[in-house]
């Protein structure tokens, strides 16, 4: 039989005739340490199916037409191993995140009706093919960053996408909480942080040479306990939730909150407000002592709300650190004083001091620094203000960054502009909603390579994985989220996966004819993707400005 239409592909399938039978009679149970997939695994199957799929005592109790689960010291962490036989089936993982892996690999063989929060036809037959999966990822880091400062998601929307990211084993989420359209998570010393900073008056339409304007305030934030449900609901689905406060820009909200943060000397902070467009914002942090208690204190609470070992990427903190302009320190006469005060040679090596300063406070605390490669600039032997040990690099504005952070002996997550920024246009037709960007389109995400040929085998270690980064100015809804992210989040999730060929190898062909499947899956999960014909009528945004860039994407 054909091999059956799993995404993303995994190492090796040996499928054989037969199937095996869900029934009223099947039982689940699962082994020491698997528990927790266990219950996972039987709130959406008995959701989805209407079968009771009552508890096991004994894997015993599965023969035939249940399912077991069990770890198998002989695999690793994120391993699995799926057997569906004439004994029923039975998922095996090196520990209970390959067991969950193994779990959604399950979900996908049941059919897309695996997907729905109830069933829609009590009288079908659950059906599991037999078939033998052995699998795992290429990649630790297989990410993706929501960005919720520019357009706020509810957290029901943060809650949903972990699902989604789990159905297609991924396992970062990256969540970018501040930025100057917006301060969205709770800090309880700082309330103003929210009370002012987590609404704008109005929003942008558009790429900011737009003249339209939505008239109306925007904005919203996460309470400290609806970070903590995040954090704990993508434990269980085994994802790290990464957080991001940006400094030292990006900070105009931070700033029209409490004034004080800015440079007060070359600007009035006072009369401030969020900001309502976008770009590269100039009302950048003051480098001063009181700055940077007053962010000792937020991290304080954002370390709490982020403990260290919920997940395996927990210690990591971003904190943002790229498009910092310069302009206002060079003004200041406060900050040139700083800058001489601390021995430095310029604003760039300003900027080094202050990363370093939350890399070693963040070290000291047992938490590793991660940030945009602009944080790798202004430092050297020659400052005494170089990355932190153990700090490593998101790598956006193409491969160079990376390849210097991994040359320099740093983990890097591989996250190029101009190949995983989903915000990019999917297609360079006119109908295409508020384009931005290079066209990448779903086979462009496919034929993505995370590690750049000119690393050696040593330095290429260093490449923790890949991440897709999905930016917000120009959605303004879920909706609008999912059109770009879907489909190429499947895409980019085989890559981060699955052991692929060179790019110019990899079966385009074969994905598609699995994605033909997947569509159903995404379907059922309501998920408003952009179809392979083209955007639907209410997908479009005709007479709204964006951005479009002719042309291949550079490879820097």
């Amino acid at each position: 039989m054909r091999n059956p239409e799993l995404i993303p592909a995994p190492r090796a399938v040996d499928a054989t005739t037969g199937e095996v039978r869900l029934t009223a009679r099947s039982r689940l149970h699962a082994c020491d340490g698997t528990e927790g997939v266990g219950h996972w695994l039987g709130t959406v199957l008995r959701d989805a199916t209407g079968l009771p799929l009552g508890e096991g005592r004994e894997l015993d109790d599965t023969e035939g037409d249940g399912i077991g689960l069990r770890l198998d010291p002989g695999l690793g962490p994120e391993e699995y191993r799926l057997v569906s036989d004439a004994s029923g089936v039975l998922i095996e993982g090196g520990g209970a995140a390959g067991v969950f892996w193994g779990a959604q690999t399950l979900r996908q063989l049941l059919g897309p009706g695996a997907y729905r929060r109830a069933p829609i036809d009590r009288d079908r037959a659950w059906t599991v093919p037999y078939v033998t999966v052995e699998d795992g990822p290429r990649f630790r880091w297989r990410g993706l960053m929501l960005d919720v400062a520019r357009h706020f998601m509810p957290k029901d929307g943060v809650l949903r996408y972990l699902d989604l990211m789990a159905a297609h084993k991924l396992n970062v989420l990256h969540l970018h909480l501040t930025d100057d359209q917006g301060w969205r998570i709770e800090i309880k010393r700082y309330p103003r942080l929210t009370e002012v900073g987590s609404w704008r008056a109005r929003t942008k339409s558009g790429h900011r040479a737009s003249p339209l304007w939505e008239e109306k305030p925007h904005g919203g934030h996460y309470t400290q306990d609806d970070l903590r449900e995040i954090v704990a609901y993508a434990a269980e689905r085994h994802i790290t939730v990464v957080p991001e406060i940006d400094v030292p820009g990006h900070s105009q909200a931070a700033i029209a909150a409490y004034p004080e943060l800015g440079n007060t000397d070359v600007v009035d902070t006072a009369a401030l407000g969020v900001w309502d467009t976008w770009g590269i914002n100039r009302n950048v942090l003051a480098p001063t002592d009181h700055t940077l208690r007053f962010y000792e204190g937020v991290f304080e609470e954002v370390l709490e709300l982020f403990p260290a070992d919920a997940a395996p990427f927990s210690a990591f903190v971003h904190i943002g650190g790229d498009e910092c302009p310069k302009d206002q320190w060079r003004e200041s006469a406060a900050v040139r004083a700083r800058i001489g005060e601390l021995g430095l040679a310029d604003e760039d090596a300003l900027q080094s001091w202050f990363v370093r300063h939350f890399g070693n406070w963040l070290a000291a605390r047992g938490r590793r620094l991660i940030g945009w490669d602009e944080i790798l600039e202004g430092g050297g032997a020659a400052t005494g203000f170089g990355l932190a040990p153990g700090a490593a690099v998101s790598s956006w504005r193409g491969y160079a960054g990376g390849v210097a952070a991994a040359r320099a002996g740093h983990d890097v997550v591989m996250c190029p502009e101009q190949q995983v920024y989903l915000d990019h246009r999917q297609d360079g037709g006119p109908d295409e909603p508020v384009p931005i960007g290079y066209v990448r389109t779903l086979e462009d995400v496919f034929r993505f390579e995370p590690v750049p040929p000119e690393l050696t085998r040593d330095e290429a270690r260093h490449v923790l994985g890949a991440q897709a980064n999905v930016w917000t100015e120009v959605m303004e809804d879920q909706g609008r989220v999912d059109y770009q992210t879907f489909p190429r989040l499947a895409a980019f999730a085989e890559v981060a996966w699955s052991r692929l060929p060179a790019p110019a190898e990899r079966d385009f062909g074969d994905f598609e004819r699995r994605m033909t499947v997947h569509y159903a899956r995404l379907d059922a999960l309501g998920v408003g993707y952009r179809p392979p014909s083209g955007p639907r009528p209410w997908q479009r945004r005709p007479g709204v400005l964006g951005r479009p860039i002719e042309g291949a994407p550079p490879n820097v």
